[in-house]
């Protein structure tokens, strides 16, 4: 009989097509579900204020679940592979499990730990629980990592659909006596004092709660997702975002959900396909957070450094006061303003708003995009080094299938077409909500009498625009024109 198997729990905190956890169980023998809390091992990307108030519910959320099958969660904190080998010696282990991540020093980390258990006589197993395809086979026909999401896709698409998700375990066997544990409240996570209201409101996490909201948008939202998905004022997302990137549902069940609903295939969205079908078009969001787990295992760099390397040269502009201003919803425009109130209050953002704000920041302010990811970073619950990476390159125009640098969303217009009535903007910019719908996406033109009518005073409740939007897209046009006119100036520059 197999001795006792560890399983290592980090972005997979779930039962159902668990790999690491299903060949952990049959395998025989008891199984040590372990989360090490190291935050000191992410480099300069440890979990923000917004991601750690998730994980302390979705580790009591697994921990309960792991309960109800007669295990529990043994937490640690520190160093990983101390902690791996003493909980191993203390159930007499003889195998440690877990699936991979694509983050550079997560990958730097584990491939040391991997080594350093083996030549402790560990047998040692990785798995892929985070991704549909593995990043290291996914290539061109010449070999090379994609930096095009569309090619990329159809490649993936080539390789055919993938497995079905794995069952549950129904019961795991306990080792003859638990190892010491922390405390998940221990740890830490929450904010103190206590901001974390608006997203105690908003969210569930847990596994059951990312199977409840699957189901719930399979059912009700898929058939109008591409109709609603732009749509802020309306739920046509399914906001399963921080779910998978905890890992309380997998890319497959998210798969096969699409296809059982009748499609076959799919942070800032990818470039869609016209006419396709909504569980296709929802597909494509899954393929897009899948190329940017392959951009980052690829280009390791790109989260502090751009892909285009000739961006190393932008004139970005450092401007803290404009940076306060979009970070706390104050901006003049109200799209911008009512996308960061949401953020601040949920930890989330709608996708066409987040390319609205992204667009703001490094295009009408200048600000560089490495700003606006450090914020997201700290504040979206499914802040996701991969997906935050990829989407602000996106829209500064600096990385991987990035956005033309000659579009600049136009902040009133964008509110205007995707949020017709404002109510999104009176949702969360309640200073807005007695003007009449007409004049909320650009209240400085409002007449006199409509803010009178609102009881409105502008500068007083609401400010101004911070900048001119057509002058700040002119200034961003010649900032993009001198990049390009560097390019051709040096024809070696790689992009």
């Amino acid at each position: 009989m197999s001795g006792a198997t560890v399983v290592w729990l980090r972005q997979d905190l779930r039962l159902e097509d668990q790999p690491a956890l299903a060949a952990a169980a049959a395998r025989g023998g008891p199984v040590v579900p372990l989360y090490v809390h190291a935050p000191e091992e992410e480099g300069d990307w440890p979990p923000g204020s917004a991601s750690r108030f998730w994980l302390h519910h979705s580790l009591t959320a697994l921990d309960g679940d792991l309960r109800r099958l007669g295990s529990r969660l043994v937490v640690r904190r520190g160093a990983s592979l101390p902690n791996l080998l003493d909980v191993a010696r203390r159930t007499e282990a003889d195998a440690i499990h877990f699936c991979a991540r694509s983050e550079p020093m997560a990958r730097l980390r584990d491939g040391l730990v991997r080594r350093e258990l083996e030549a402790a006589g560990l047998e040692v197993a990785a798995f892929n629980g985070h991704l549909l395809y593995e990043p290291q086979i996914v290539r061109t026909r010449a070999g090379e990592p994609f930096k095009v999401f569309t090619p990329f896709w159809n490649a993936c698409r080539a390789l055919g659909d993938p497995l079905p998700p794995l069952p549950a375990p129904s019961r795991l066997d306990a080792p003859p006596a638990w190892p010491v544990s922390e405390t998940i409240a221990g740890l830490g996570l929450l904010p103190q004092p206590d901001w974390a209201e608006g997203m105690r409101f908003a969210w569930r996490p847990g596994e059951r709660g990312a199977r409840q909201r699957l189901g719930e948008f399979q059912r009700d939202g898929l058939d109008d997702y591409a109709a609603a998905r732009d749509r802020p004022a309306v739920a046509g997302t399914s906001r399963l975002s921080p779910h998978l990137h905890f890992g309380e549902v997998s890319p497959r069940q998210v798969f096969h959900a699409a296809q059982e609903h009748g499609g076959s295939g799919a942070g800032v969205s990818p470039p869609r396909s016209r006419g396709s079908s909504p569980s296709a078009a929802w597909l494509r969001e899954i393929g897009w957070r899948e190329f940017a787990h392959h951009v980052l295992h690829h280009f390791p760099h790109t989260p502090e450094k751009p892909l285009r390397s000739e961006f190393d040269r932008f004139p970005w502009r450092r401007d803290p006061d404009r940076l306060a201003a979009w970070q706390r919803g104050r901006t003049g425009y109200p799209i911008v303003d009512a996308g960061m109130r949401e953020l601040w209050k949920t930890g989330w953002m709608h996708n066409r708003v987040r390319m609205v704000v992204a667009s703001f920041l490094v295009k009408d302010l200048l600000v560089t995009w490495q700003e606006g990811a450090a914020w997201f970073w700290d504040t979206l619950v499914d802040a996701d080094l991969a997906n935050n990476t990829l989407n602000w390159q996106w829209s500064a125009g600096c990385g991987a299938d990035a956005a033309p640098y000659f579009r600049i969303f136009n902040p009133v217009l964008q509110g205007r077409r995707f949020d017709p009535e404002g109510e999104y903007v009176a949702r969360f910019v309640p200073e807005l909500a007695r003007l009449h719908p007409t004049h909320r996406h650009a209240p400085w033109l409002a007449p006199s009498r409509a803010l009178e009518e609102a009881e409105l005073v502008l500068e007083e409740d609401y400010p101004r625009p911070i900048v001119d939007h057509e002058t700040a897209r002119k200034r961003a046009l010649i900032a993009f024109q001198t990049i390009r006119a560097g390019s051709r100036r040096n024809p070696t520059q790689t992009a």
